[in-house]
């Protein structure tokens, strides 16, 4: 069985059920079915060879859903291409995979200029000057029957490279294992069902891609917003019933802070899941007072993408498990390991390890960092944490980001949620710079909430108050707006850099 498979089953039991709710209008499952296999018939036609890789560069929308479904159906391998990237970044990738085939909205038709591979565009537009379009492919092949997969588990279902705010972006291999086992931990944890009505509002290039097909393997629905940003996100809950979503912190901070905004604009929702950066303790008390008894959250990394650890919405009820990241998932195992590669017992920090059908092959054409990551079948995260006696992850930081000043160990998610308790702080990250005298300094930078004003000193002296004077940062750099990938991560190289030109 493959990932697919979950697709190919639930339009067959559910032919009638809308598949993806779009602003165009709906798909139920049987049409979406049929143009799913046309559109892979397609991409054979165009490349027979196994395991190819297909480039898909758009916007989300359903014509995205129904090509990343063909380029999974025909057994060739998804590169996703972030709209919202740099040409130069979408270069660099397309050059280290070499797509033989590239789909793409036209509107980003300037990212991929001078890249090789057969194109494909979406939408009703003209096709581009070398391919067809998504449409005519679909109608040159109609009524094909869907492919026949005979590959291994470990064979490669997507390349996604790692987010890069710490580092050279790498590309990771994620086999048709890890998906399945996504597949099955995200039903299992989050109790979809053919009901389900999903916001489609991160990047499909991203996490928002790890949802995909367990909603559709349930019969629920992914629905596609009309518009960006946080106002589009409530009106696609408060109008079209919208039950789950998954986003960054920074958005249901934002989704808090609307005009008016309330409870009663998102009647349906049972399940809002945060990911890609840490929510404070006092950040998740305001959540859950504000939507209720919905917050889940999970951890992961591209290289065991998404689900490693999880936190049900009734985990959050105990608050002592506030700071935590969850509990281990099905077909992983996770552990914390000292330098030597002793596994530590709960309650002492180290190393997160994970090993399991989660972890990815390897790296793209690095198996040189791939033998550095994964040792004796552990995955060495980067990540430092410890877990309890219950079982439950509570991260530290990355490795690298720890701040060693005068002998002692700073972990920065600390004072990050020390200083994240004042009320005049939206946001901030946490970090350390070069001193002669200390090794190194903790620093901070902050945004604050709109309208919001606070001095250097006054949060100086309120996380030493809480922390002491250790933890505490010998300055704080305000930003506007902290800088930010593309999918809303904090960059804290771009931080630090920042605070490093900045005179003392």
């Amino acid at each position: 069985m493959y990932p697919i498979d979950f697709f190919w089953r639930a339009a067959q039991r559910w032919p009638d059920r809308t598949a993806i709710d779009a602003p165009e209008g709906p798909t139920r499952y049987d049409a979406l079915a049929t143009r799913v296999a046309a559109l892979a018939a397609g991409l054979l036609a165009l490349d027979p060879s196994p395991q190819s890789r297909v480039g898909l560069c758009a916007a989300n929308s359903a014509d995205h859903i129904a090509a990343l479904l063909a380029v999974l159906a025909c057994g060739k391998v998804w590169v996703p291409l972030n709209p919202k990237s740099t040409r130069p970044e979408i270069r660099r990738i397309i050059d280290a995979t070499e797509p033989s085939i590239l789909i793409l909205d036209p509107a980003h038709a300037e990212l991929l200029d001078g890249a090789p591979g057969i194109r494909l565009s979406t939408g009703d537009g003209d096709a581009p000057a070398d391919g067809t379009t998504l449409r005519a492919l679909e109608q040159a092949h109609a009524g094909a029957a869907p492919p026949r997969l005979t590959l291994p588990g470990d064979a490669t279902q997507a390349i996604k490279f790692t987010g890069g705010t710490t580092g050279l972006p790498k590309g990771v291999m994620q086999p048709y294992r890890a998906w399945m086992a996504n597949i099955a931990n995200q039903i299992q944890a989050w109790g979809f069902d053919e009901h389900e009505r999903y916001v489609v509002a991160a990047p499909i290039t991203h996490g928002t891609s790890t949802y995909l097909l367990p909603i559709l393997a349930q019969g629920g629905c992914h629905v596609i917003m009309a518009g960006a940003g946080a106002e589009a996100v409530r009106a696609t809950f408060r109008e079209r019933g919208g039950t789950a979503c998954f986003m960054p912190p920074t958005l249901v901070y934002m989704l808090m802070a609307l005009p008016g905004a309330s409870r009663a604009d998102f009647p349906q929702l049972r399940r809002l899941i945060y990911g890609g950066a840490p929510m404070p303790p006092g950040k998740i008390r305001q959540v859950r007072e504000f939507f209720g008894p919905v917050l889940g959250t999970t951890y992961g990394q591209t290289e065991a993408p998404q689900i490693l650890t999880v936190m049900r919405p009734e985990d959050f009820d105990d608050e002592r498990h506030w700071a935590a990241v969850g509990r281990a998932t099905w077909f992983s195992d996770v552990a914390i390991m000292a330098p030597d590669g002793r596994l530590l017992p709960p309650g002492e920090v180290g190393e997160v390890v994970a090993r399991g059908d989660l972890v990815m092959s390897g790296y793209w054409r690095l198996p040189d960092k791939t033998a550095e990551t994964v040792i004796d079948g552990w995955l060495h995260t980067g990540d430092r944490g410890l877990i309890d006696a219950q079982g439950y992850l509570f991260l530290k930081d990355r490795l690298k980001d720890m701040v060693i000043t005068g002998g002692f160990n700073v972990y920065p998610v600390d004072v990050e949620n020390a200083l994240g308790q004042h009320p005049a702080v939206h946001e901030c990250t946490v970090f350390g710079l070069p001193d002669d005298k200390w090794g190194e300094t903790v620093q901070a930078a902050v945004q604050l909430r709109p309208g919001a004003q606070a001095r250097e000193a006054e949060l100086i002296a309120f996380v030493r108050e809480r922390l002491g004077p250790v933890q505490t940062p010998k300055r704080i750099h305000f930003h506007a707006s902290l800088p930010r990938s593309p999918v809303g991560k904090v960059l804290k190289n771009a931080v630090r850099e920042l605070a490093l030109a900045t005179p003392a």
